[in-house]
This record gives structure tokens, C-alpha cells and sequence, in this order.
């Protein structure tokens, strides 16, 4: 989309929210995945390997959730206003033509 089409709908927010917020939904999944797969592992390597790996994945969501705290993506801590955002979000979503 045209960079200032993006900007007169709103779009340049909502996009980089979007993304943002899929990758801390891909790093919540891969942390799930991970901490399951630890579980199951056979042998004492494979488990080092995997909570490794589980390690990284929480520090990437850490770091996605942080930056999106400081831009004001994401307020976890305060409910409604994280309510608003989410509403702000959908008029949004609809206001942009199809």
C-alpha cells in the first residue's frame, strides 16, 4: 500500500501492531511447543537442546512484548485500556476500504 494511503487510513499503526503482534503470538506458540517437547524427550541431550531452545524463545517473547509495551501496542497490565486499544483497533479494521 502507497506510504501515505497508509498513513490518511491509519494503516502505518495498524500494520506495524499487526506484525508485532503476530510475532509475539508465534514466540507464545513456539514457547508452548517447546516446553511441551522438553517434557517428552528421551534422551538428557535432546532435553538440553530443547530447553535451550525453550530459553531463547521465552527471551524473543520477552523482547517483542517489551517493544510493543514502549510503543504502547500492548498493555497487559492495564485491562481496560488494552480493551480500548483492541476497539480502537476494530473501527479501524472497518473503516478501511475493501
Amino acid at each position: 500500500m502507497n506510504p501515505v494511503l497508509e498513513y490518511l487510513t491509519g494503516m502505518n499503526t495498524l500494520t506495524d501492531e499487526v506484525i508485532a503482534m503476530d510475532f509475539l503470538n508465534t514466540a507464545k506458540t513456539a514457547v508452548r511447543s517447546y516446553a511441551m517437547a522438553v517434557t517428552e524427550c528421551a534422551t538428557p541431550e535432546i532435553k538440553a537442546v530443547l530447553t535451550e531452545q525453550l530459553e531463547q524463545a521465552m527471551d524473543t517473547h520477552e523482547t517483542i512484548m517489551e517493544y510493543m509495551i514502549s510503543k504502547g501496542l500492548y498493555r497487559p497490565h492495564q485491562v481496560s485500556e488494552q480493551i480500548e486499544l483492541d476497539l480502537k483497533n476494530i473501527q479501524t479494521a472497518l473503516s478501511i476500504p475493501s
